[in-house]
């Protein structure tokens, strides 16, 4: 590998589609993987990702990655409003759902740093080729690990937020908690797949604005 490349020579190499810089092969073979690269871009991608989802209402003022009481389309929580929310309680659960998402947020940037340390030259084809192809790749070849290194930051999470003395409650409405299948084990794992999806989505966003900007990209990387 080669010890140094300029600025001039990444941007003369690199791919622009539709506005978006996409690195070529041979560019990133001759130095981008000495440790700063494409560590850099994916690792960027990540911590502005968490670190906007770990503000307080990260989670929950976005509706698209709100995370959502178990249930199709959100179904439960709408038979839930029959009897739990009589009492406040579906509303408080699932505000601390999210706030849950949003602690366990704030303590994934270790994990997720450790993870893209473990990138290997027979990765970047695929890497370089997608506008999102760090935050892909993150999320194939270490989601399911990922997922469950999340999941005890979730369980610390949820009792932390009260979500389980809430969940508790809920049971004491009725039957709800048979009927739809709720325990503490099934909302710990239905609350970290939930939180996943939506940090791998921010990644994506994060990741393809890094993109977007060759020069400031270049900037941070050399």
């Amino acid at each position: 590998m080669t010890d140094h490349i300029s600025r001039r020579a990444m941007l003369g190499g690199g791919l622009m589609t539709g506005g978006l810089l996409l690195i070529p092969h041979h560019v990133l073979a001759a130095g981008l993987l000495d440790g700063i690269g494409l560590n850099k871009l994916i690792g960027n991608a990540s911590d502005n990702a968490l670190t906007k989802l770990a503000q307080p209402d990260g989670f929950y003022r976005d509706t698209a990655i709100r995370i959502m009481l178990p249930g199709t389309g959100g179904k439960l929580a709408k038979k839930l409003l029959q009897g739990g929310d009589r009492l406040g309680l579906t509303t408080k659960l699932s505000k601390s759902l999210n706030d849950a998402a949003s602690l366990a947020a704030g303590e994934a940037k270790p994990i997720f740093r450790n993870a893209i340390s473990g990138l290997k030259l027979s990765d970047v084809p695929g890497i370089v080729t997608e506008k999102t192809g760090g935050t892909n790749y993150l999320e194939r070849s270490a989601g399911i690990e990922l997922g469950g290194k999340m999941r005890p930051l979730i369980a610390n999470a949820l009792t932390n937020v009260g979500a389980f003395d809430q969940l508790s409650r809920l049971g004491s409405t009725g039957k709800l908690l048979g009927n739809f299948g709720l325990s503490g084990d099934s909302l710990i794992d239905n609350v970290a797949k939930q939180a996943m999806r939506g940090i791998f989505t921010y990644m994506g966003a994060e990741e393809a604005a890094l993109r977007s900007n060759p020069a400031g990209l270049l900037g941070k990387v050399f």
